[in-house]
């Protein structure tokens, strides 16, 4: 059983009609930077609850979360209305194996993520522990218009200050944008786009490839990995080159 604290609501902030972060301060326990926790609200005697990453540091107090609304959701547009002041519930122990712990070494770290599940990255880049062991590092958020590319300040500002190890690479799908591929992840590795724009190869013998997002990417994106590249599904008890979470 999860335990739940109160956490208060201090900042929500609407990027789109559709996505927004909301911000709160609350007694939860440490967790690791990829994790996840639910949160929740009591609606007509009902305790609904999702589970959203944790985008900020864990060395940050100021728990944030980046979320999409679902106009039929139970809960998501209940939380968009909040404002700052307001209470909600939350996991006191986060959760989850989508961390550094479970990635093996080696020279090509690759973040892939669609829409909102680019907040774990963003949480385990903030942080920064633990990096020192891959040679370059490439976040890419893939999003269906350049409007929903909310975090891009924070990912170039984190582009900069890893100086030259870092790299991000944005995607958006159904418009073009400037400095942004067009089209979606797989396609994109499978024609090499996405390494030639980023200017590095992603194969079994350098790369390990971390997915996060939709799970028809996730699943596009692994079973290409596999049948083109040769990279396997990683696993405690046979280590391979690709780690996945899905966001549903």
């Amino acid at each position: 059983m999860a335990n739940w604290v109160t956490g208060k609501v201090t900042d929500i902030i609407n990027w789109t009609d559709s996505l927004f972060s909301i911000k709160l301060c609350a007694p939860i326990e440490k967790f690791t930077a990829g994790q996840f926790a639910k949160l929740a609200l009591e609606v007509e005697g009902e305790r609904i609850q999702r589970a959203y990453s944790y985008v900020n540091s864990p060395n940050n107090d100021n728990l944030e979360f980046y979320l999409v609304t679902v106009p039929e959701g139970k809960l998501s547009p209940r939380l968009a209305a909040l404002q700052k002041g307001d209470e909600l519930l939350v996991t006191e122990q986060a959760a989850g194996f989508f961390i550094l712990d479970e990635i093996p070494d080696c020279q090509n770290l690759w973040m892939l993520s669609t829409g909102t599940a680019i907040g774990p990255y963003l949480s385990i880049l903030q942080q920064g522990n633990d990096l020192g062991r891959f040679e370059n590092i490439v976040l890419v958020h893939a999003v269906r218009l350049g409007q929903d590319l909310s975090y891009l300040p924070l990912m170039q500002q984190l582009e900069k200050s890893f100086q030259g190890k870092l790299r991000i690479q944005t995607i958006v799908s159904r418009e073009k944008c400037q400095n942004s591929l067009t089209g979606r992840i797989p396609a994109l590795i499978e024609n090499g786009e996405m390494e030639t724009a980023v200017g590095l190869s992603m194969q079994a013998e350098n790369s390990h490839v971390m997915l996060c997002g939709n799970p028809q990417m996730v699943r596009d994106t692994r079973q290409l990995l596999k049948e083109q590249r040769g990279m396997e599904k990683h696993l405690r008890r046979k280590p391979g080159h690709v780690t996945s979470e899905q966001y549903w």
